[in-house]
């Protein structure tokens, strides 16, 4: 589904203020040969997904100095998305993701615009990422196959992102 479809049916608010599910967010990957200019276009990451483990991973330094103690710097953070469910075959985003050309690619062919936001407010992140597969059919006998993968930024971090239909 592409994010221009999901967002038919939702007007974020900026000022909404309450308890925020895992459902009311939303991460979509441009999976196009040629990148879009267009946010809408993205490829929305939800069928088959039973869960996405949004991470902030911080770097830091710690130093200690004479007389003042030990202090710790944050030097960087990097945003990951760890994406697990049931493969779905024929899902956009899943039959990209597994392909051969990005279980088996490496380098600037994996890495994809994305964006990640929330329903209610309308605001996120958007950047790059490395598509990385750690499995794309595990499972015991009889149960679903299961996927597991990761969105990784690499690079620069994210830049701040508000959803609004009419630049989509």
């Amino acid at each position: 589904m592409k994010l221009s479809e999901l967002m038919a049916g939702y007007t974020p608010d900026e000022e909404y203020a309450g308890i925020t599910n895992t459902d009311d967010f939303v991460l979509a990957i441009d999976i196009a040969d040629t990148p879009s200019t267009k946010k809408g276009e993205y490829i929305v990451v939800e069928t088959g997904v039973t869960a996405v483990d949004a991470q902030l991973n911080p770097e830091t330094e710690d130093k200690t100095y004479l007389r003042a103690g030990k202090s710790t710097n944050k030097t960087a953070t990097q945003r990951t998305f760890n994406v697990t469910g049931d493969r779905f075959e024929g899902d956009e985003f899943q039959d990209y993701a597994c392909s051969h050309a990005i279980k088996f690619g490496k380098g600037q062919k994996i890495v994809k615009p994305y964006v990640y936001f929330s329903l209610l407010t309308g605001k996120g992140e958007s950047g790059q990422a490395a598509i990385i597969v750690n499995s794309d059919g595990s499972g015991d006998a009889g149960a679903a196959a299961e996927v597991d993968i990761d969105i990784m930024c690499n690079n620069s971090a994210p830049v701040e992102y508000t959803y609004a239909a009419d630049s989509e």
